[in-house]
């Protein structure tokens, strides 16, 4: 029996420790070298002041499109495994981090448990998800607020973008390359 892969999963990457880009790329491509998963898109990287504790180093980020065959709880434990073999420490919650992956959107599931909210809690007052989403997504619906990403309004939220660094990042076999 062929499992269909869910199609519409964003997930959100971020680093502030170390070789930052390095890990974003890392990440990546073990995501997508998992034979459960396929990268479809990742959105530009962008330089980020950090969100929730500003005591610490700027941030990478930026969103990936993924399809995967894994449920939303298989998938959590999956990239909790990913960041700690790309290298991940764990320290307390709002600290640094050399690399963070968070589960944005499974489709158009709303799920909250203990260990789990879709859509992430935080899409919408953070300029560094929206803007990455827009970009390689512009018409996918956030089922809660029932809105287009693009006219989720990022003007009245705290703006933590500094800079585009890259362009959007080309997915090619496992290895992530820019063009």
């Amino acid at each position: 029996m062929n499992i269909r892969k869910t199609k519409n999963i964003f997930l959100g990457l971020g680093s502030n420790l170390g070789n930052r880009l390095e890990y974003l790329y890392k990440a990546i491509n073990e995501i997508h070298a998992d034979g459960n998963n396929n990268v479809v898109i990742a959105s530009s990287i962008y330089e980020t002041r950090p969100f929730g504790n500003p005591d610490q180093n700027n941030f990478l980020n930026a969103v990936i499109k993924i399809e995967s065959d894994f449920q939303p709880d298989e998938l959590l434990s999956f990239l909790k495994k990913v960041e700690k073999r790309v290298g991940r420490i764990e320290r307390e919650k709002w600290n640094a981090r050399e690399i963070d992956i968070d589960i944005l959107f499974y489709d158009d599931l709303i799920m909250q448990k203990e260990n789990i909210e879709i859509p992430h809690h935080y899409i919408a007052s953070r300029d560094f998800v929206l803007i990455p989403l827009c970009e390689i997504e512009p018409n996918f619906i956030h089922p809660v607020l029932n809105r287009k990403i693009c006219d989720i309004c990022i003007k009245e939220n705290e703006s933590f973008i500094i800079d585009k660094i890259k362009n959007q990042i080309m997915i090619k076999g496992l290895n992530v390359c820019i063009e």
